[in-house]
């Protein structure tokens, strides 16, 4: 018989029955003994420690492994086999018993799961024995872990849910990411250059008074430094966009998330940018909408924000904003809607420009009355957080009203005149130096010139009323040739105060006023005498040139003493005046004195004495030879006006002047100085006025006498009549007015016969027109001044007796000057008196070298007062017979071609006149009046031929040659006088 008790039959639990099952231990129907004491028959656990068997029991007898029944299950066992659980603690036992309590299916589950985590910790295989000395598979420890890692795994919808761990993982991992990113973009991310359209600005030209006349470029921005800005204007803009900007840091992450969430929650598009990342985006990157462009800005403003004071932020902040109309900056802004400068603008103005900057187009009233009532609103809100800063007391915005901006103007840019004076301005320049081109072409700078607002529309409006409304362009093709030119400039300081281009700027390109392609004519000859006078030249004679030196006038007189090839030069309409005085030879323009003239000064010292006047030195065609006289050289109108300034203020040169300030970003750019010559001597200077003064009163350039004024001038027409102009001056101004032809197809020179309905264009006639208006028009409203002259001692003006004292009859209205009076022409050196003689005094036969032209049938007529006679002049009884002219000693000199001199010259004629005196009308009644050295019978009236080639290119150009013949034969409109 067996020692051992029997064993109790194993019984199914019930499952409704709570606690451990009957047998089990720690159960109340333990039949293995007292609890904790191990079965008797345990023999083989005496080797393990603690007493405890190495195979795991388990209720269901899983854990025996030689198949009998467990302790308490009624089911036999094999010696040696004993009760894992039997040995253990108490805290076993329990275990056990809970584990008694689950189903068997997860009883099995979780026993196959513990022995895998037991036999991992222990280093063995799963159903592996333990091993002696296994402390993980014995003991009151590995009970302890197991009961630790039997936690509650979570199920369902919760496995979803990151743990704790996870999420503080995470995070740790997103700062060391964003550390990562910032360093990597703050150092990776440069400030770059400006971009192109932020640095370009457009060039302002402004009049002597401020005013705008125009402004250049593709950007309408003109820089202003922030102390031009007023402070009110600033707060304004800091209410409006970034009120903490002195304070905050250069980027807003709480204002960006927040701008952003609004974006996306659709309350709409809303900007996080500080004022320093507004500058950034528009300074250094774009307008387009992109993440990239977003992450540069925020690495951009960090950095600038450390390299560049918070006023440097905001001055390009302020110039490089948009406000709308076009206007990039608030000092374009405040031109724009204002119409003045920025450093003007009032309070309530200033508001107004920066509620623009949320809103440009959308708050411009003018352009969308409709929003008015949200661009008000704004206004107001602008003005609001002034006051709450305490940049603005309450009272002051309760007195502000809302400033309606102006209406927005077309953009005009360089039309009509204002792109002339762009050109010239710019050219002004870049000649002097102060300037490169490139560095105007980058723009931003405030030029003011010296240019005179009231003047220069005086000036346009004088060439419209006396040209432009004259013009029929589709009835008369040559009015489509027409052009027209002109410069003013002040005498004692050279400034140029006005400047007439063209018609428009957009429409003839080129600059009337500034281009030397047209021949200057007779303009020129003024200049001769005065280096006459300034070099104390003398006749081939060797007598004193003075005004009243008498010359051969004679059609194409062939000059003497000059050694080059030959020049006879003609007269206009070849007219022969015989012995003549330089007086009267500069109010007639008589070419053939003017010729001899330059010889006997020199032609080297004649081109020197204009350069010192003002002509350039590069002036195309001023050589030194006869033909200088007659003006062949194409100097510009502004050329010319500079040198008649000259003779102005007394010889005393003053380098014309275009431009009186030049500034960039408030800095003034060092502009040329240039101190007055004395370019000639004041005689010189003074005694040429004189002369001149005679032209306007009664030579070829009386329609200049609309000015008003004391004035002196010249009159003068390019070869072939493709330009006449007048030159002239009073003590206070100089101008000059040129008309000239141009095909506007081809660009071609074109004669103007027949512009303007006139018969000749010449410088009497429109060009004297404009200056007299002009001139009266600049001048109104000053003080009338006469010229304080200091003649040359023995050049006091004197009455020339070869000019007729009858009087001019009403004539055509387009005679030059629009005098209606008609010009009397002195042909025929045989009808002349020589030196001004009585009548019937001896005269010397006119000399071989300039035959005259024999009278015509016309000439007697004329002389007997008969039809030939148009104008009323006195019989034959008054005029000096042919044995006249016979007298040699009436002739000074060898050659008889030089003037005449002692008593029976001038001075036979009664005495020298009053300054600049016109020569005096005669008595109403013909045969009362006493002729002055015998007045010739004029020819009848003839229509004038084409001019022939005067010389003006080169000596000899007019060799040969032969006079005309009498008048009889002529007819049509009566002969004008050279200009």
């Amino acid at each position: 018989m067996s020692d051992e008790p029997p064993q109790q039959a194993w019984e199914p639990r019930d499952p409704t029955v709570a606690g451990p099952p009957p047998g089990s231990p720690g159960g109340s129907g333990h039949r293995g003994g007292p609890p904790n004491t191990p079965h008797a028959g345990n023999s083989t656990d005496a080797g393990t420690p603690g007493g405890r068997a190495t195979t795991p029991a388990h209720p269901t007898g899983t854990g025996n492994p030689a198949g009998t029944a467990g302790p308490g299950s009624g089911e036999s066992r094999e010696p040696g086999e004993g009760d894992a659980q039997g040995s253990g603690t108490h805290a076993e036992a329990a275990g056990t018993d809970a584990e008694s309590r689950r189903t068997p299916g997860k009883r099995d589950k979780h026993d196959k799961r513990n022995q895998r985590d037991k036999a991992g910790k222990a280093g063995r295989a799963p159903g592996q024995a333990a091993k002696p000395g296994d402390a993980a598979a014995t003991g009151p420890a590995a009970a302890a872990g197991a009961s630790r890692r039997k936690r509650r795994r979570r199920s369902g919808w919760r496995r979803l849910l990151p743990t704790w761990r996870m999420t503080l993982g995470a995070f740790l991992f997103l700062c060391l990411l964003l550390a990562g990113g910032f360093f990597a973009g703050y150092h990776l991310v440069d400030i770059p250059p400006a971009n192109a359209a932020a640095t370009a600005q457009s060039n302002v030209y402004l009049y002597s008074d401020g005013t705008q006349i125009a402004r250049d470029g593709r950007v309408n921005r003109e820089n202003v430094e922030l102390s031009q800005v007023p402070a009110h204007v600033r707060h304004a803009v800091l209410a409006a966009e970034d009120r903490d900007f002195y304070e905050a840091a250069a980027v807003d992450p709480e204002a960006m998330v927040r701008a952003a969430w609004n974006t996306l929650s659709g309350k709409g598009t809303q900007g996080g940018s500080t004022i320093t990342q507004q500058y950034v985006k528009n300074y250094y990157l774009g307008q387009e909408r992109t993440v990239t462009r977003k992450v540069k800005e925020f690495f951009i403003a960090i950095k600038l924000d450390s390299e560049k004071t918070k006023n440097e932020i905001f001055e390009g902040y302020l110039n490089t904003s948009y406000y709308g109309r076009n206007a990039y900056g608030i000092q374009a802004a405040a031109r724009a809607y204002y119409d003045k400068d920025v450093q003007d603008l009032d309070l309530a103005e200033g508001a107004y420009l920066a509620s623009l900057l949320n809103a440009p187009s959308a708050y411009d009233v003018a352009t969308h009355p409709q929003n008015r009532p949200r661009a008000v609103a704004r206004w107001v809100y602008v003005l609001d957080a002034m006051v709450k800063e305490r940049w603005l007391t309450p009272r002051s915005r309760s007195e502000s009203l809302f400033p309606a901006p102006l209406e927005a103007k077309a953009t005009t840019g360089l039309a009509g005149q204002r792109g002339y004076v762009v050109q010239a301005v710019q050219d002004y320049l870049t000649n002097h130096g102060v300037l490169h081109e490139k560095d105007l072409a980058r723009g931003g700078y405030r030029i003011t010139t010296t240019l005179q607002k009231q003047k220069q529309d005086a000036f346009a409006q004088a060439v419209e009323d006396q040209v432009t409304a004259r013009l029929d362009p589709t009835g008369n093709e040559t009015d489509r040739f027409v052009r027209v030119g002109g410069v003013s400039i002040e005498p004692a300081t050279g400034k140029v105060v006005a400047m007439y281009g063209g018609v428009d700027y957009t429409k003839q390109y080129v600059n009337n006023a500034t281009r030397r392609d047209y021949q200057v004519g007779s303009t020129f000859k003024p200049f001769v005498f005065a280096a006459a006078v300034h070099h104390g030249s003398r006749t081939q004679a060797g007598e004193r040139i003075t005004p009243n030196t008498t010359y051969d006038g004679t059609n194409m007189r062939p000059v003497s003493g000059w050694t080059g090839p030959a020049y006879n030069p003609a007269n206009e309409d070849d007219v022969s005046y015989g012995p003549i005085t330089v007086r009267t030879a500069t109010d007639k323009s008589v070419n053939a004195v003017y010729a001899q003239l330059a010889v006997d000064v020199g032609p080297a010292k004649v081109e020197q004495t204009a350069i010192n006047l003002g002509l350039p030195i590069d002036t195309p065609d001023l050589n030194p030879s006869p033909s200088i006289a007659l003006g062949p050289a194409t100097a510009s109108a502004l050329d010319m006006a500079q040198a008649y300034a000259t003779l102005a203020d007394h010889g005393r040169h003053s380098p014309y002047r275009l431009v009186e300030r030049v500034q960039k970003n408030g800095e003034d750019i060092e502009l040329p100085t240039a101190e007055a010559t004395q370019a000639i001597s004041r005689e010189a200077a003074d005694t040429t006025t004189a002369m001149l003064r005679s032209v306007i009163e009664g030579g070829t350039g009386t329609a200049a006498q609309a000015a008003g004024r004391p004035a002196a001038g010249k009159t003068g027409t390019a070869e072939d009549d493709k330009a006449a102009w007048f030159a002239g001056y009073t003590p206070d101004l100089a101008t000059v007015v040129a008309v000239m032809g141009q095909d506007p197809g081809t660009g071609t020179q074109k004669p103007l016969y027949g512009a303007l309905g006139l018969v000749r264009m010449n410088g009497g006639g429109a060009p004297a027109e404009i200056w007299g208006q002009y001139t009266r028009d600049a001048l109104a409203g000053t003080v009338v001044r006469d010229f304080d002259l200091r003649i040359a001692e023995g050049m006091e003006p004197r009455e020339d007796p070869s000019e007729s004292a009858a009087p001019d009859e009403p004539g055509d209205p387009d005679e030059p000057g629009g005098s209606g009076r008609r010009e009397r022409h002195l042909e025929d050196a045989s009808d002349d008196v020589p030196g001004g003689g009585a009548p019937g005094a001896p005269a010397a036969p006119v000399p071989p070298a300039g035959p005259a032209a024999p009278a015509g049938p016309g000439d007697a007529a004329a002389a007997s007062g008969g039809p030939g006679n148009p104008v009323g002049l006195p019989g034959p009884a008054a005029l000096p017979g042919p044995a006249a002219l016979s007298d040699p000693a009436a002739l000074s000199g060898p050659s008889g071609l030089s003037g005449l001199s002692g008593p029976s010259g001038p001075d036979a004629a009664g005495g020298a006149g009053a300054v600049g005196s016109p020569v005096p009308a005669a008595p109403e009644d013909p045969a009362a009046a006493t002729p002055l050295g015998g007045p010739v019978a004029p020819r009848a009236a003839a229509t004038p031929a084409p001019r022939r080639a005067t010389g003006a290119t080169s000596p000899g150009a007019r060799s040969g040659g032969k006079a005309r013949p009498g008048a009889s034969g002529r007819s049509g409109a009566p002969t004008r006088p050279s200009p």
